[in-house]
């Protein structure tokens, strides 16, 4: 594998690191606070997932740290700039997948000789070898999302977030995505913070499940995952702690009802 790719030490203190973070939206009657006053660490080569119910500002947060809106208040810092992994795998389907992979290879400024080979290596990297000149609608789900995810690693960041990607997948692709992420993750050093509503997918992949109440969301609690991998999304300690979140999970929900 590239050099770029390689796990490398790294002394850096964290991949993110969120301050006392609130965002707030303009609205007819003033205004609406989504977050409020969150403070989380994503340490290097740390996996992530930010969970919590629809609505509770998950995307929000992962939107500011990615920098593309800017917080109310609090200050957000992340190792060099993230890349960003939506549900929509975004490919440019006038595009085949390698030239998909070599656009965000020359808007990082790769020369034009490297661009393939290094494409290529992503491909092998994400099991698509061969697929380089395969056009999107050739593609299916789960091949497209391989594919955004070569893209994203493409932009070389140390930190990949990831908004719900494989929230549009079938049951079986999904669960093969998890073990070919996990993978990855374990390749190539990356600090991942992980965006889903599904308690079990955020139990299966994480060292740490980050639970957000609902509006305005606020870090209403944590949880080690302290589970070696491999695991399935069946394995009883996944399903154990799973059944525990959910019920926290349903808690805060009933709370928000409430008000």
């Amino acid at each position: 594998m590239a050099t770029t790719l390689a796990k490398a030490a790294r002394s850096v203190e964290y991949a993110a690191r969120l301050e006392h973070v609130s965002k707030s939206f303009a609205t007819p009657g003033g205004s609406q606070l989504v977050l409020d006053d969150i403070s989380l660490d994503v340490a290097p080569g740390e996996f992530v997932t930010l969970l919590g119910a629809s609505g509770c500002g998950k995307s929000t947060l992962l939107n500011l740290v990615a920098g593309l809106d800017e917080p109310t208040a609090g200050t957000i810092r992340t190792d060099g700039r993230p890349a960003l992994m939506f549900q929509d795998h975004a490919l440019f389907p006038w595009l085949t997948a390698g030239k998909n992979i070599e656009l965000a290879l020359r808007l990082r400024g790769v020369p034009r000789a490297e661009r393939r080979g290094k494409a290529e290596e992503l491909l092998e990297l994400v099991r698509l070898g061969g697929a380089h000149g395969k056009r999107v609608h050739e593609l299916s789900g789960g091949m497209r999302q391989r594919v955004a995810m070569a893209r994203a690693l493409a932009q070389e960041s140390r930190l990949l977030l990831m908004d719900e990607p494989f929230a549009a997948l079938d049951a079986i692709t999904r669960d093969v995505l998890h073990d070919e992420l996990t993978r990855i993750w374990q390749e190539t050093g990356l600090s991942v913070l992980f965006v889903t509503h599904n308690v079990r997918e955020a139990v299966r992949l994480a060292q740490r499940v980050v639970l957000l109440s609902s509006r305005p969301g606020r870090v209403a609690r944590e949880w080690e995952v302290g589970l070696p991998q491999p695991r399935r999304i069946e394995d009883a300690p996944v399903a154990e702690l799973s059944l525990e979140i959910t019920e926290v999970l349903r808690g805060e929900i009933r709370r928000h009802g409430q008000h």
